[in-house]
């Protein structure tokens, strides 16, 4: 009880010693502990040793790797603690030094420390003897004083000074002790004799033989000598070399003979017959790899020699005579373990979770790899590839490898890495071992979402319903997840001092996009908004796209008529004279339709007149004229009714009376102001001003020319659209040579006003397609409306005309069109 209190103490001594003799070895933290510690004992403070604060301790959760040690260790809050009972003797057999290897893993950032614990030994073994009685036989006479007898050595399990360290004999006047140090240490007991022996005398002597191991508290063990002392056999066997040594190759087959012993002995007969065996030695384990033959003295294998395990056998032989007594010689056996090229490396991959994220920056480590190769010199020296076309390395340290990036990573592209790792040694032949480890690229918010079109339009007419859907815009994001999840919305604009938001709404789930209100074609006809889709990551990514909405025109206005004015109040006049020609020109109609296309066609169509067979109206041109020459039976007042429709579905129509009186003498009668004249003879002074007029009408016509091509280049998404108002170059040909001039004149000979019209060569006309057809357009003449140009409107109220009540344009809403011009009407203010 005393002994066993006495060792506590002194391990707990030992424990505070090697607790404060820690210290970094290459690069390592190494630790020291005794063994049989209680579990729980503390090892050492590796959080504090690798420099983590407190505060980071739970943060970087400190755990152990998958070392099989691991399992009598455990790391709690940053402290090294003993997790079960260790016992060196099973850990390390007898081996001197005891390392043990460890691998700290720390997290937040990855990191990975190697730690080294050496369990200490503690005197927990006594020395112990094969036999407990060993009998030795001398015989009488012949022994000579000095002369040595091998003992059986004691065995501790204990390492260093806690081994044997000293053996002692019992006083005795015929032996003493002499204790060799063998090449490993270990210490050989030998009798001595001190003195001849004389069976006559004492025939037997009893001894014992203790031996003590170097502890704080020794422990010790004995066993008894037995010297018979026998008759002379005076020759003992002797061996042609008291050591030997041999190198072998590890693998070797079963049964190989590494040598063949010979010792000889110079007695005859039974005397001279010589037997071989081991020295049994409890802890040596090259008795169980090497067996003698007894009678050849051949040693062959009978066991795996393995270099990793052992790369040094010693083996003592004994060769006895048969004689009596028996005599005996002995030899030493040196066995060198050559190392070959059996073991193939060992890949251990150390990672927590295999998984990077794409936008990762170069050099990210991925995770830990630790290459061993049990082999020695060049066999285990190791080299790792990693597989090509992956953007991945390893970098080396320490001899470790850590997995780094070498690329940039795209989800998209690649979202699993299959990376294979190749260890091989350069033995030879090399030897190889290959893993697999697989990376999954985790996905992050780096792509906007993509449209399925580059540009959205839409189509509706106008005078919609509002809510109607107007058309679906639809965009993808390559990213997985909420980073893949797309909205849509409208990018808050003016368009003419209103948001944007009261012309249309967008579903920000599908993509719908609706009208807000009705559509007005005669105040808006393209309608340009930007729509964005989002995503739903961090940080959002949006993408923008234009959506043009075209409204189509509907015939919702009816003719207006410029000319002549007309109203409730008001009946237009016109007088003629009764010598007037057939084909003479009474009038002309003019009107005008806010609409566009077929809608704003106009044809004219005479339904009242007093002498249906005096005059007819061109459908197209609204020119009255005559048909026949007037008699005097026909009435001085004829009243036409003109009909004005457009070409829309369903047609609108306007009607406008005109009162034509038939006089004897047009000059006499002082015609108004709407009359005309086409027979007079212009004076100089009118032909000057003819040609200032065209002249101005040329500049004019160029500006607009010029002002209509500016337009449409600067609207991108218009291109083939206006470029077809101005593509067919035959159409600008047909028509530079249509303008008309037809002056009429007051009575008194001077200029009244001009008109210019700009006719097609064929009734229906040529005309120009618009710039943004309807699909009832495609094939069709159509006619475009007279666009509000503030000069015509001055011009038409300067010549007495009044404008139709609903023909109010703004005062800057001139807008250019590419529909076709059935009349091109410019009038000149009044000389």
């Amino acid at each position: 009880m005393d002994m066993r209190s006495s060792l506590n103490t002194w391990k707990w001594q030992v424990i505070l010693l090697c607790l404060c003799s820690w210290g970094w070895v290459s690069g390592q933290l190494r630790y020291s502990i005794v063994e049989e510690s209680e579990p729980g004992t503390l090892i050492g403070n590796v959080a504090h040793d690798l420099g983590i604060n407190l505060a980071d301790i739970n943060n970087r959760q400190l755990s152990l790797g998958s070392e099989g040690s691991s399992r009598l260790f455990n790391v709690e809050k940053g402290a090294l603690t003993v997790k079960e009972r260790i016992d060196r003797e099973s850990l390390c057999g007898s081996s001197s030094s005891c390392l043990l290897y460890l691998e700290i893993i720390a997290e937040n950032p990855l990191e990975l420390f190697s730690l080294e614990i050496e369990i200490l030994d503690v005197n927990d073994n006594s020395p112990v003897f094969l036999n407990n009685n060993q009998i030795i036989t001398i015989l009488e006479l012949l022994a000579n004083p000095g002369k040595i007898f091998h003992l059986q050595t004691a065995e501790d399990h204990d390492v260093g000074t806690n081994s044997v360290t000293q053996y002692r004999l019992n006083p005795n006047p015929y032996f003493s002790l002499s204790v060799k140090n063998r090449k490993d240490g270990t210490l050989i007991p030998e009798l001595v004799l001190e003195k001849i022996l004389d069976r006559e005398e004492k025939n037997e002597h009893k001894l014992i033989l203790t031996a003590t191991d170097g502890g704080e508290n020794p422990l010790t063990g004995s066993c008894e000598i037995t010297i018979i002392v026998q008759d002379i056999n005076d020759n003992a066997p002797v061996f042609d070399q008291s050591i030997y040594k041999i190198s072998l190759l590890e693998n070797l087959p079963l049964n190989t003979v590494i040598i063949k012993l010979n010792a000889t002995d110079l007695d005859e007969g039974s005397n001279g017959e010589v037997q071989y065996s081991f020295v049994q030695q409890r802890l040596n384990a090259a008795t169980e790899i090497f067996h003698l033959n007894p009678l050849t003295g051949e040693i062959f294998v009978k066991g795996n020699i393995d270099f990793e395990k052992s790369q040094f056998y010693e083996l003592t032989v004994t060769a006895t005579d048969k004689g009596v007594p028996k005599l005996e010689g002995h030899c030493l056996i040196q066995i060198e373990v050559e190392d070959l090229n059996d073991n193939t490396p060992e890949i251990l991959f150390t990672s927590k979770t295999n998984e990077v994220p794409e936008n990762a920056p170069l050099g990210t480590v991925v995770g830990f790899i630790s290459v061993r190769d049990k082999d020695s010199g060049i066999n285990g020296e190791v080299k790792l590839d990693v597989s090509p076309n992956v953007p991945f390395k390893c970098q080396s340290f320490n001899n470790r490898y850590s997995l780094v990036t070498t690329g940039y990573l795209d989800r998209e592209k690649i979202s699993q890495y299959t990376i294979q790792l190749t260890a091989s040694d350069l033995g030879s032949p090399p030897l190889y071992n290959k893993t697999v480890i697989i990376v999954n690229i985790l996905d992050v918010n780096d792509n906007p979402p993509v449209f399925l079109q580059s540009v959205y339009n839409a189509f509706i007419k106008e005078n919609n319903e509002p809510g109607s859907l107007l058309c679906t815009i639809s965009a993808t994001d390559p990213d997985e997840g909420a980073n893949s999840d797309v909205s849509y919305s409208i990018v808050e604009s003016q368009i003419d001092a209103s948001a944007v938001s009261s012309f249309v709404y967008i579903n920000s789930q599908n993509g719908n996009i609706y009208a807000q209100r009705a559509f007005d074609y005669e105040q808006i006809q393209v309608l340009q908004i930007t729509a964005r889709a989002e995503d739903a990551g961090f940080p959002k990514l949006p993408s923008n796209i234009s959506v043009f909405i075209f409204i189509m025109d509907a015939n919702d206005n009816a003719p207006s008529i410029l000319y002549p004015q007309y109203s409730s109040e008001l009946i237009a006049q016109e007088s003629i004279q009764k010598s007037a020609s057939v084909g003479y020109l009474v009038t002309k109609v003019s009107a005008v339709d806010q609409d566009s296309g077929h809608n704003a066609w106009i044809a004219y169509k005479l339904i009242e007149s007093t002498n249906n067979n005096l005059f007819e109206i061109s459908g197209y041109t609204g020119e009255i004229k005559t048909v026949r020459d007037i008699h005097e039976a026909d009435n001085n007042e004829q009243k036409l009714v003109v009909l004005v429709t457009d070409h829309g579905d369903p047609s609108l129509s306007t009607t406008v009376t005109i009162h034509v009186n038939i006089v004897d003498n047009l000059v006499n009668e002082r015609p108004k102001s709407q009359d005309f004249h086409t027979n007079s003879k212009p004076t100089p002074d009118i032909t000057l001003y003819l040609i200032i007029s065209l002249v101005a009408i040329s500049l004019v016509s160029l500006v607009t020319f010029v002002i209509l091509l500016v337009r449409c280049l600067k609207k991108d998404n218009y291109d083939n659209s206006c470029g077809s108002c101005f593509s067919n170059k035959s159409q600008h040909k047909q028509y530079a040579g249509e303008y008309q001039p037809t002056l009429f004149l007051n009575t008194d000979g001077t200029l009244k006003y001009m008109e210019v019209r700009m006719a097609p060569s064929e009734p229906q006309g040529q005309c120009y397609q618009a710039c943004f057809p309807t699909a009832s357009e495609n094939n069709e003449f159509t006619f475009m409306k007279p666009q509000h140009f503030p000069q015509l409107k001055e011009m038409v109220n300067e010549t007495g005309s009044t404008s139709d009540s609903n023909y109010s344009p703004k005062p800057n809403q001139v807008r250019f069109k590419c529909d076709v011009f059935p009349f091109l009407f410019l009038s000149i203010l009044k000389y």
